[in-house]
């Protein structure tokens, strides 16, 4: 398949400075009643002379099952390897008929949107109309009232720039429904992050916010004088031919067959709240994309195998840095790196958007890959219980005896998921 023209683009030296410092498996799905799993598929290396352990899908189902005991209506996770594709579905897409969870269904991806604005962004860099260590005031002259906050910092989280949904969000449902019909401006969403203090020096540390890619948005826009909507369809969604996938917004509907999300309030026992149909217009370039479980496959394994970006502009996305002390979660580019138990290395994004969790991720030569989702939110348990699919499809069964020096055989607990919105329970 023949990408869009920018592919074709010689790296000049303009990029080498900025930048400086296949074939996917066909679709095939199996549904499973409520409540319980569904089907299979293998895998491939982990890195060079390294086994590749093959998927334990009973793993990945466990993981789902523990997402619904923690609160979800349903679940469900598609994984791709070589040998093909296997799914795995719990509970339900609509509490209201009783329809099971289907991997065929769209959903809103939250912050798994971060990762197509930051590749519509780097092919940008490819084509030499952005510096990545540029100052964001460059481009946008007088927006950021730091010059030292580069595009650099911005997709790395490092610009320092507040996070405005922690105010917006400081009581869930009633922020939520603030907002839910509400269509923002870029502006009123980067006047809202510059009415907080900041939160770091421009490069100085790690500090997920959502304002940055707000800003990112901003760019794409002023560069392209295209919405970043019709960049993500023209440089990413078509060529990839990704036909469940769609940037939504305003419009609050998800078209089609379609998972309904639920969101938990913060008060125990209060009833769930379906928060299905929203502008997202909070979010934007930060969190408005729709897709599917297929889809998002297709998308990581196309990114890893380098068919969105060229070799230099990948290396930059996935040079990475600690995120947290536990030296096992890092951050690049738009993209987050795992490393797992078994020392696999998987790379891609978490989502949380009102009523959906999501995590899709690949390994870094793109053949193996695992996109899941559970409809609820404001519900950290749910979320952490879903990100042990990636431990399940990625390292395999456990051996059921291990020397306990051995770290990739222990039983390792499945650390508390990264937070890419505010969350009170």
């Amino acid at each position: 398949m023949t990408l869009s023209p920018h592919r074709r683009l010689a790296v000049g030296a303009v990029l080498v400075a900025a930048i400086a410092g296949g074939a996917v498996a066909p679709a095939t799905t199996a549904q499973a009643a409520p409540a319980t799993t569904a089907q299979a598929a293998p895998a491939t290396s982990v890195a060079a002379h390294t086994a590749t352990p093959a998927p334990d899908m009973e793993g990945v189902a466990a993981a789902l099952n523990a997402a619904m005991a923690s609160g979800a209506p349903g679940a469900m996770a598609r994984f791709t390897g070589p040998e093909g594709v296997q799914a795995r579905t719990a509970g339900v897409r609509d509490r209201d008929s009783g329809a099971a969870m289907d991997t065929r269904a769209r959903f809103r991806i939250g912050s798994v949107s971060k990762t197509f604005s930051s590749v519509v962004l780097l092919q940008l860099v490819d084509e030499g109309r952005l510096e990545l260590d540029a100052p964001v005031n460059r481009y946008l002259p007088g927006l950021l009232p730091d010059d030292r906050i580069t595009v650099r910092h911005l997709l790395t989280h490092r610009s320092g720039l507040a996070d405005y949904t922690e105010k917006m969000f400081a009581h869930t449902v009633p922020g939520f429904e603030s907002v839910r019909n509400r269509v923002f401006g870029y502006q009123e969403l980067l006047d809202l992050s510059l009415s907080e203090p900041r939160t770091t020096e421009p490069g100085a540390a790690y500090k997920y916010s959502n304002a940055n890619f707000v800003v990112v948005g901003m760019l794409i826009e002023e560069i392209t004088g295209k919405p970043v909507g019709r960049e993500y369809e023209r440089r990413i969604i078509k060529p990839l031919r990704l036909r469940n996938t769609a940037y939504v917004h305003p419009d609050t509907r998800i078209k089609g067959l379609h998972v309904r999300g639920y969101l938990h309030p913060d008060e125990a026992g209060a009833p769930l709240v379906d928060s299905t149909e929203q502008t997202v217009s909070w979010a934007q370039s930060a969190g408005a994309v729709i897709s599917d479980p297929a889809d998002l496959n297709t998308f990581m394994t196309a990114l890893m195998r380098g068919r969105l970006l060229s070799p230099q502009a990948l290396e930059a996305m996935t040079t990475v840095t600690p995120t947290d002390a536990t030296n096992t979660r890092f951050y690049g580019l738009g993209l987050r790196r795992y490393d797992l138990s078994c020392g696999a290395q998987v790379y891609g994004h978490t989502g949380t958007v009102q009523g959906y969790y999501t995590y899709a991720f690949a390994t870094r030569d793109g053949r193996r890959s695992l996109s899941a989702m559970a409809n609820t939110s404001n519900r950290g348990a749910a979320n952490t219980a879903l990100g042990g699919s990636l431990e399940a499809a990625f390292c395999g069964k456990k051996p059921a005896a291990a020397a306990p020096s051995s770290r990739a055989a222990r039983d390792v607990p499945v650390a508390p998921a990264e937070a890419d919105l505010p969350e009170r329970r």
